[in-house]
């Protein structure tokens, strides 16, 4: 299998880093060659956090500059747009639709991206109602897996693999939840794409 770089960003908080282990596994349990890098800013004060996986039969390098992900995946809007640039043409934009209002809004010191849900509809992203889908499944908290689920419909990597990384990876008491939210993700990408 070709190299396949895949950036996650998201904000402290939003289950970036799980997103991120759960992708990493799945990979390497699908018997795929896996290079992780990650970023967290200050991630426990609603930082940047961006994770850069990278998967392939063999990996050569962790090196990527912008314009080389082949999927970017963010966990709401403001991160989409900043990470914009490293997407390479034709490839995925994976978007909770969602937008975080960061400190520097909250006093005033900055202003939130005009248009930014235009601006990623114009850029191809698939906009994912991640809290949503979360709720209605049965937990809110994890929209992270939902996005995890919409992420494993663009991965050649089968359902169940993910879904046995998932109940190994999350807490005990949440696996069903997750795996309820994965199928919910994974679903809502295959439904959209036939649409």
């Amino acid at each position: 299998m070709q190299t396949k770089t895949i950036l996650l960003c998201g904000v402290g908080g939003q289950g970036t880093i799980l997103a991120a282990d759960l992708l990493a596994f799945s990979c390497l349990e699908a018997g795929l060659d896996v290079k992780v890098s990650e970023i967290h800013g200050m991630a426990q004060r609603g930082g940047a956090v961006t994770t850069v996986v990278r998967v392939g039969s063999a990996v050569q390098s962790m090196v990527t500059g912008p314009g080389e992900a082949d999927i970017v995946m963010a966990f709401e809007t403001t991160e989409a747009l900043r990470n914009l640039p490293d997407l390479k043409e034709g490839g995925s934009l994976i978007v909770n639709d969602v937008a975080i209002r960061p400190l520097p809004v909250l006093t005033g010191a900055a202003r939130m991206p005009e248009r930014a849900r235009e601006r990623l509809i114009e850029a191809g992203a698939l906009l994912v109602p991640a809290e949503a889908i979360a709720r209605s499944v049965g937990n809110a908290k994890c929209a992270n897996v939902v996005l995890v689920g919409a992420l494993s419909a663009r991965m050649d990597v089968a359902a169940e693999v993910w879904e046995q990384v998932i109940a190994r990876r999350v807490p005990p008491k949440t696996v069903e939840a997750n795996l309820a939210a994965f199928r919910a993700g994974r679903a809502f990408i295959l439904e959209s794409e036939e649409i």
